[in-house]
């Protein structure tokens, strides 16, 4: 934009820059509103106008008494004006997305999200940049990466155009058991916890409400015909409350010796519920689909536990502690 600019005076690019900010604020501005704003006329504005397009900047003009001046959707994004708190804003906003927050979709993916935040950091003036990098590098974040399989981009932004336009939806959709099935939803929301994107809604034909992983759903398409969301529906009360009763393979329960704090920095974010019971020793509740996963993970607590249940959960834990006992003895690689 420098180079495009190169002919103009150093107060005129501030003003222009000034100019394009304005617009992004969304909206359609007048000319006497954006020659106040400037401090300049209303030709001059104009003048600023030309230099925008320019710079091949989409702006468009708006006839009639209303009429002035508004950015046009382009094939592209033109140039963001972002102050400190708006550049803070968006950085932390891309790095919580890195950790595995909610905004985690595949086809936006991490190395997206490092990408767009490098190019924030490129365009920041040196003394910023050097105070948000050193942000970025000593903070830290309770929500820690979660395993899970984010959702394609293309079946969020479609299912959120169908919940928009309130319109029925089909998709083929695999579920906890692994088992595929085509389904027909009248989609009322959509809502991230969790590291997870969820959809909330009852069948095309009524009946119960259900909720969808939306990394489950494949192949969506919008359905001719519309529907009304019944008054007071909340999506993320539904979310919740269907997780709440969702039926798990195993309850885990045992007590560790240490403290809530040790233990929540070490066990998986949403998935065990901590209580201390006053005595040096946490009770944890854990449901999950399977076990396997859980020998290491106690193991890696290196704290006194018992398990109360489940039966399995011993054996697995005994059949790990065998194998590691077998690797340290063992004089050379094993076979």
């Amino acid at each position: 934009m420098g180079a495009r600019l190169s002919g103009v005076t150093t107060s005129t690019t501030a003003r222009v820059l000034a100019l394009l900010e304005i617009l992004q604020g969304g909206g359609t501005r007048t000319v006497p509103e954006l020659a106040a704003r400037l401090g300049v006329d209303e030709r001059t504005v104009r003048r600023y106008v030309a230099h925008l397009l320019d710079l091949d900047i989409p702006v468009d003009a708006v006839r009639g008494r209303y009429g002035g001046y508004r950015l046009a959707p382009g094939y592209r994004m033109p140039p963001l004006m972002l102050t400190d708190e708006e550049a803070l804003a968006v950085l932390l906003g891309l790095l919580s997305g890195q950790r595995g927050g909610p905004g985690t979709v595949s086809g936006a993916s991490t190395a997206a999200g490092e990408s767009a935040a490098a190019k924030v950091r490129r365009v920041l003036p040196v003394a910023l940049r050097r105070r948000l990098e050193a942000l970025l590098e000593t903070a830290d974040f309770t929500d820690r990466p979660r395993p899970a399989t984010p959702p394609q981009a293309a079946v969020l932004l479609e299912l959120a155009e169908a919940v928009r336009g309130r319109r029925p939806v089909a998709f083929a959709y695999t579920d906890r058991k692994g088992d595929d099935s085509a389904r027909t939803v009248l989609p009322y929301g959509l809502v991230a916890h969790s590291g997870r994107w969820y959809l909330t809604g009852p069948g095309r034909d009524g009946g119960e409400m259900r909720i969808f992983r939306l990394d489950r759903i494949a192949s969506v398409r919008l359905l001719s015909g519309s529907f009304e969301v019944p008054d007071g529906f909340d999506p993320a009360a539904t979310v919740l409350d269907h997780l709440s009763r969702t039926p798990w393979a195993h309850d885990v329960s045992l007590r560790v010796r240490g403290s809530v704090e040790y233990l929540r920095d070490r066990l998986p974010v949403g998935i065990a519920a901590l209580s201390e019971d006053g005595t040096g020793w946490v009770r944890v509740r854990i449901r999950a689909e399977r076990l396997d996963w859980l020998p290491p993970v106690l193991a890696a607590l290196d704290r006194p536990f018992v398990i109360e249940r489940p039966a399995e959960l011993r054996d697995l834990v005994r059949a790990l502690a065998r194998r590691l006992d077998a690797y340290a003895a063992a004089a050379e690689e094993p076979s």
